[in-house]
């Protein structure tokens, strides 16, 4: 997914793409830039600004790719946003995928795709996946997240395949049962699939390139906590364990610390765009106390953090809910270096206490942008520029999910006119 290795034509960077590069940079790293930048995260609103549906959004890759371009030049953002939220239905589909629900699948084709949370993970099974995690993910995981992989429940331990009798016996015979064999060919066509979708991915970002616009990021990784809770335990099963069985919490949330960091680090390498996308979704003052945030959350997602900011590369954490009382954590991480996304703070409190740690990013309420009208759009937004204009250390977006779906044009346009007129330094 880098411009820069497409080997049919080279990409060389345009002063306009290198120019909006920089002033997103320059804020990040706390420096003041030419003018306020906008990087937004979009989502659907990128497609529904073209008249798609949200089932061709997932499957028609052409009409997506182009509606991705079309609504970029049209609001000529400073940075394009992520098409990774546009997931492969078909590829889903075959899988039998039961984590999400999506249009063109098992939802109407208008309704925007939803994760659907489970306890994949019982409580009594933390020994078996703090003993090997490999192992745990392949026999008992795997089959429980997607209909294809049920014949890997069947299968004995890994590494009692590991003689040099075992592995011809046990893979061998395994490979002819027929439901295995049903497995790899169906797998082969979820690889066809996927060959498509990344062809997608890969293309939309280099045009989006050579007509001048980064791309926000194409990484993903995500805090240890959050990792556990959403994929493993689900919300209820955390609430519990954090009461009942903390220290294997805790054990866990360790385990799974240096796979989450490397992903990301392995994905932004990849692709050459250095920001990695954190989304943050147990973090918030509402979910849990401060003596718990600081025991169970925040060793690790600061651990995350400091390890991708020394492999030279910008962690972009996607703050999720109010954050207010999180700030003084926040302050602890190195200046310019985090790109920390708000959904809901108090913005007078944050440059108090982060304002010489990390740039202000995000916060414009979706209400506003999808009830509101031009002129208070155009007021909120001069209110963000008015406060953080002395520092420049401000990037616009809306709040929780960037640019929501049902956004109005009018004042997707009335904040990029409000930036015009009064965001240059």
């Amino acid at each position: 997914m880098n411009p820069k290795s497409d080997s049919t034509h080279a990409f060389e960077p345009s002063p306009e793409y290198l120019a909006r590069e920089k002033r997103v940079m320059d804020v990040v790293a706390l420096k003041k830039p030419d003018r306020v930048p906008v990087a937004t995260f979009a989502h659907s609103f990128m497609t529904r600004c073209e008249g798609l549906t949200e089932a061709q959004s997932l499957y028609d890759f052409d009409k997506t790719r182009e509606a991705y371009k079309a609504t970029t030049r049209r609001f000529d953002f400073d940075m394009a946003p992520p098409i990774l939220t546009r997931l492969p239905g078909k590829a889903m589909a075959l899988m039998g995928l039961n984590t999400f629900k999506w249009p063109g699948f098992n939802q109407d084709d208008d309704i925007p795709y939803q994760f659907v949370e489970a306890e994949h993970m019982r409580a009594e099974e933390y020994d078996a996946f703090l003993q090997d995690p490999g192992d745990f993910t392949v026999r008992k995981m795997w089959p429980r997240l997607a209909k294809i992989f049920e014949p890997l429940a069947m299968f004995p331990p890994l590494y009692s395949a590991t003689s040099g009798y075992n592995t011809w016996t046990h893979l061998g015979l395994f490979a002819g049962m027929p439901a295995f064999q049903k497995m790899l060919k169906t797998m082969l066509a979820v690889g066809e699939e996927m060959n498509r979708y990344m062809a997608f991915q890969t293309r939309t970002i280099t045009e989006l390139a050579r007509m001048g616009y980064p791309t926000l990021c194409t990484a993903v990784s995500h805090a240890p906590f959050d990792w556990l809770s959403d994929y493993f335990r689900g919300l209820k099963g955390t609430m519990f364990d954090m009461y009942r069985m903390p220290d294997k919490m805790k054990a866990a949330t360790e385990r799974l610390l240096p796979m989450l960091v490397e992903g990301g680090i392995i994905q932004a390498r990849m692709s050459g765009n250095p920001r990695v996308f954190i989304p943050l979704h147990r973090g918030s003052d509402a979910f849990m106390s401060d003596a718990m945030f600081k025991e169970f959350y925040w060793p690790g997602l600061k651990s995350l953090l400091l390890a991708i900011i020394d492999a030279g590369l910008t962690p972009m954490p996607w703050f999720e809910g109010k954050y207010t009382d999180r700030l003084k954590y926040l302050a602890e991480l190195p200046p310019g270096k985090v790109m920390g996304h708000f959904d809901i703070v108090d913005k007078k409190k944050f440059k108090e206490i982060c304002g010489d740690v990390m740039c202000f990013y995000g916060d414009i309420p979706p209400s506003l942008l999808i009830t509101g009208n031009p002129q208070q759009v155009k007021d909120y937004v001069k209110g963000l520029i008015d406060m953080f204009g002395d520092t420049g250390t401000l990037i616009i977006d809306g709040a929780v999910e960037g640019i929501p779906v049902q956004a109005r044009p009018e004042n997707v346009e009335a904040m990029m006119q409000t930036v015009s007129e009064h965001g240059i330094y």
